[in-house]
């Protein structure tokens, strides 16, 4: 029991406290205006434009951009969660850690799982609310799974690209990138059946593409399996980014201490 106490505090109590270390200069405004005010005006751009364009309704574009906003908090946060460490000269006491690097990284990352889901969530409620749609109560259970499912592949993706931050000293590069990439392949504001091929696959290998089908299946009524089978595929792309995350920070952390490379800004 000693050891799951010991495991369960180095997860959730070390994760608060690197979050709230590497982050107390956020301010109430710049929190509001980063993950709440640019991705609700995101989803009243698309919806404009699919008005214009007459590609789809206003909840094809509620929808999908509602689960892309995690990608703000989830990629950019998980990215900094690594990139700050080495930034403020941190991460050398990180890794001289005997303790776990799963447990370690993964505590990392929990607290954008939950602004994810928290972000998604203000999307849903004030998207809704702005265009005049309705949030039908017997998808409010499937709403909770999706936005968990969600935010957690999102958080591996961005800690996947994060342990590059250990050897790649302009992580916006890669934070702006992979958030491009994301609007662009994950379905958002593209029914993927209109994308040719190669775009198709290569969105179903990122993370929210699965789940962005999964939240559209769950409000067109589609049974609890069809539902599930998409937050399936979900997983299995979380769980490839998490573990291609820990092989990564790993081999980093090797190169870097036979490199010296740690301090090198």
């Amino acid at each position: 029991m000693n050891s799951v106490t010991r495991a369960l505090r180095l997860t959730f109590r070390g994760g608060g406290i690197s979050y709230r270390a590497l982050f107390n200069w956020t301010t109430p405004p710049m929190f509001i205006g980063t993950l709440l005010v640019s991705p609700l005006f995101q989803i009243f751009f698309f919806v404009h434009v699919g008005r214009s364009l007459g590609v789809a309704d206003d909840r094809f574009y509620l929808l999908g951009n509602a689960v892309l906003a995690t990608s703000v908090p989830c990629v950019y946060g998980a990215i900094m969660a690594v990139a700050n460490e080495r930034r403020y000269g941190t991460l050398g006491a990180v890794l001289l850690s005997p303790r776990s690097r799963g447990l370690i990284w993964g505590g990392r990352v929990l607290p954008y799982i939950l602004n994810g889901c928290a972000v998604m969530a203000f999307m849903m409620l004030a998207g809704s609310l702005a265009l005049g749609l309705d949030l039908p109560p017997r998808v409010l259970f499937g709403l909770v799974q999706v936005f968990v499912v969600a935010a957690t592949s999102c958080a591996l993706f961005g800690l996947m690209l994060g342990a590059l931050a250990v050897r790649i000293r302009d992580v916006f590069v890669i934070s702006n990138a992979a958030f491009t990439l994301l609007i662009l392949f994950s379905g958002a504001n593209l029914p993927r059946d209109a994308m040719p091929g190669w775009m198709s696959t290569a969105g179903s290998l990122l993370p929210l593409s699965h789940s962005i089908e999964a939240l559209r299946a769950l409000f067109a009524g589609a049974p609890l399996a069809e539902v599930w089978s998409s937050l399936g595929q979900e997983l299995l792309v979380a769980l490839g980014y998490g573990l291609l995350a820990l092989g990564l920070l790993r081999f980093f952390e090797r190169r870097s201490r036979a490199d010296a490379a740690l301090d090198v800004m």
